[in-house]
């Protein structure tokens, strides 16, 4: 259980992938307010230089590097500090699981964030997800735990964000329709024969936001849409037929919530992932961000287009996964992730992406997970299939 904070003491935080793009975003607003915060554990994959930076600036109690052989590195740069290191993926669950910190953030990319999530949820603690993946793959196991355990999700996406911020949740039955507002990506004005020949930089090159490599190219293939598309179906229990995708490219309107009486709620401001990321720092209060003001009087025109499934089918293929239901999402999420990977790599092309996981998708069923050890086992399963076919695609 978590530890209940007295009035008017510190908030008590976690970060997990604090090296990340959230992660350093997320240290970056605990800085500038150190009296507010108190650090309790840090997270990183490999980066143990930022990671131990990180650990000493803030007295966090402890840093934890996810890979093992990483371990003598980090107990070396906080040698003398009295920060405690570990290592290792069980070790990251146990930072999570602390119950010293009421507020986690998950900013673990991909399904390797899932263990620990769950293991914050389980504690009943605030938990601020960045992590799509969770809520893709085991989003009906995970809304369980969370109702379970008393725990509370807070979205750190900027569409769900937005779309939590104007959701009436006392009265879900007067929401018609949800609307995820989308960038378009840097391809979004691109044909196939660009795409074709797209470099990792051109992918990761987003025009809007300043986000991390996976979930920058994830937005070029729209991927990224269509796993938001699944992460807001369980997470607002909203039916798939009532979520629409409208590409927004100057990325002021974060996304809409549209009620039955045909009133449209929307949430505005400027491209920085520290607002969404302060909004759920200081849930239920609000806080001071350096985020630049929104002026709309200098925004020129704000234009909406119907995303293009033709040039995108990563969006049809996503849509049509949570309507297969099962373990489609699941299959989905790891194939995209191989694939994704794989293109960073250089090993693949960009439309290769959606080739491997189509067809990831058409060679496994679809059935029932009942439980986190099936999520585990088709993930694993999926992860397999996929890279059989990363030297398909190319052939």
């Amino acid at each position: 259980m978590v530890v209940k904070r007295a009035p008017g003491a510190p908030r008590r935080v976690t970060i997990l992938g604090s090296t990340g793009s959230v992660g350093t975003q997320t240290i970056d607003l605990v800085a500038r307010d150190p009296g507010a915060f108190a650090v309790e554990a840090l997270t990183a994959n490999r980066n143990v230089a930022l990671l131990a930076k990180q650990a000493k600036a803030l007295n966090a109690r402890l840093a934890v590097v996810a890979d093992p052989a990483c371990y003598a590195e980090l107990k070396a740069a906080l040698s003398g500090t009295g920060i405690e290191a570990a290592a290792g993926p069980q070790a990251v669950a146990e930072a999570a699981a602390r119950t010293d910190a009421d507020w986690v953030m998950a900013a673990i990319v991909g399904a390797a964030g899932l263990e620990p999530t769950l293991a914050a949820v389980r504690r009943g603690a605030s938990v601020a997800f960045a992590n799509k993946e969770v809520l893709v793959c085991a989003g009906a196991l995970m809304m369980e735990e969370v109702k379970a355990h008393g725990a509370t999700l807070l979205p750190v996406d900027s569409e769900h964000n937005a779309i939590y911020q104007v959701f009436d949740f006392k009265h879900p039955q007067r929401v018609r329709r949800l609307i995820l507002t989308a960038s378009g990506g840097p391809f979004r004005t691109k044909d196939r024969a660009f795409m074709a020949t797209a470099t990792r930089e051109q992918a990761v090159a987003h025009p809007t936001w300043d986000m991390g490599a996976k979930i920058s190219v994830d937005s070029a293939t729209l991927m990224n849409k269509g796993l938001e598309l699944i992460e807001a179906r369980f997470l607002f229990d909203m039916p798939e037929d009532r979520i629409d995708v409208l590409v927004h490219p100057q990325s002021v309107i974060h996304s809409m919530v549209e009620y039955v009486d045909g009133s449209v709620l929307a949430q505005l401001g400027t491209p920085d992932m520290r607002i969404p990321i302060a909004y759920t720092l200081a849930w239920p209060d609000r806080m001071e961000t350096p985020a630049q003001r929104l002026d709309l009087s200098k925004a020129r025109e704000l234009t909406f287009e119907e995303p293009d499934l033709e040039r995108f089918p990563a969006l049809r293929l996503a849509r049509a996964a949570l309507q297969s239901g099962g373990g489609a999402p699941t299959i989905l999420s790891a194939a995209n992730e191989v694939a994704v990977e794989a293109f960073l790599d250089r090993r693949i092309g960009f439309l290769d992406i959606e080739r491997v996981v189509e067809a990831t998708l058409e060679a496994l069923p679809h059935q029932r997970l009942g439980d986190l050890e099936a999520v585990r086992a088709t993930d694993a399963q999926a992860r397999r299939v996929a890279a059989e076919h990363l030297g398909r695609v190319r052939a």
